[in-house]
């Protein structure tokens, strides 16, 4: 695994982690909604955010009764503690219908 120390010697693991918002958000909720969870993410520690809006898309199968849904893929460095929070936080947000976490190999690239 790739892991880097930050400057208080905590070691940095890459993670990916890929949200859908529901379909029926306006666009400035979704940017709003967008912004707010990386300021969590810079505020909790989180280094080398890359962030990628994919965009409204079609969903193979219907999640909590919404046939669409807005890809957020974020690609940070973190440790265990932030990722746990951050998931947290996607989990209770009525706004997020599905979320998935990665924990990235060394040999993997961040695609920005």
């Amino acid at each position: 695994m790739l892991q880097t120390e930050n400057n208080q010697g905590i070691q940095l693991n890459r993670y990916e982690t890929v949200y859908l918002l529901k379909s029926d958000l306006n666009e400035d909720r979704t940017l709003s909604i967008i912004n707010e969870y990386k300021s969590m993410l810079t505020n909790g520690g989180a280094k080398n955010i890359i962030l990628q809006h994919r965009g409204r898309r079609h969903l193979s199968y219907s999640i909590k009764d919404y046939r669409d849904g807005i890809y957020v893929q974020v690609n940070y460095q973190g440790n265990g503690k932030l990722v746990h929070s951050f998931e947290k936080s996607l989990r209770f947000d009525e706004n997020i219908i599905r979320y998935l976490t990665n924990k990235q190999n060394s040999d993997s690239k961040i695609e920005s």
